[in-house]
């Protein structure tokens, strides 16, 4: 697969000239900063509300970002151009992608430290980060594969944002529940055990399950992500 740093820039500009003049995404990337901030004034001080705001930031920055820029390509039918033109594959998925990447760094950072969270192993916890964006981009890419506007792609988003930002909060009612158990496996989950976990005295095992489950959950994605931008060339 042939890569050009020249056509993925490109992209990478026309996003963000995009999401520069759309309001109602740019927007988006606010929610998660008030949030920490105001869990900051509270004096919310636990691992669970300091990782609301960060998955919140991947549901609503991320996925609901990189769904809406590419349902905006198709709406104005300039996906379908981009599809025919030279650029690879991979140029258009890691362009499409960059953008968001850079975004949601920024706010994950900014999220961090206005409600106050100081990690007890910063290098561990921004691997984790950077593995779990990677995933919830490729389920932006996904949603917005399926959407033909902006505002169908807003609505296929929510499922994703409730499931992915609140799935955490289901493990609460497990001992209830036992169903419930599989949230666990959710990256949002995943990500707060390892957090959890970096606190106190941890084992490898307490750090490579939450990883191989963030690198499957992205390869499964982009696989899919994949499979369905061939059909959409296509289609």
């Amino acid at each position: 697969m042939n890569i050009s740093m020249t056509r993925i820039q490109a992209i990478l500009v026309k996003d963000y000239k995009e999401f520069s003049r759309n309001y109602a995404v740019s927007t988006m990337i606010l929610l998660p900063l008030i949030l920490a901030f105001l869990y900051n004034k509270t004096g919310a001080s636990t691992i669970n509300a300091y990782f609301l705001p960060i998955n919140i930031t991947f549901s609503m920055v991320t996925t609901y970002i990189q769904c809406c820029l590419i349902a905006e390509e198709k709406e104005k039918n300039t996906l379908r151009s981009l599809m025919l033109s030279p650029a690879s594959l991979g140029d258009i998925l890691i362009g499409k992608s960059l953008f968001v990447l850079i975004v949601t760094v920024v706010v994950l950072a900014l999220s961090i430290f206005l409600v106050g969270y100081t990690p007890a192993n910063l290098a561990i916890l921004s691997v984790a980060l950077l593995l779990s964006t990677v995933f919830y981009i490729a389920l932006g890419t996904i949603c917005g594969l399926f959407a033909k506007s902006i505002m169908e792609g807003s609505i296929i988003v929510l499922p994703v944002i409730f499931l992915f930002s609140f799935g955490p909060f289901a493990l609460t009612f497990a001992s209830t529940y036992p169903i419930l158990k599989i949230a666990e496996w959710l990256p949002s989950s995943q990500l707060l055990l390892l957090a959890e976990a970096l606190e106190g005295k941890y084992s490898m095992t307490d750090i490579i399950i939450p990883m191989v489950t963030f690198i499957v959950w992205s390869l499964i994605s982009w696989f899919i992500a994949a499979i369905i931008y061939k059909k959409r060339m296509v289609d």
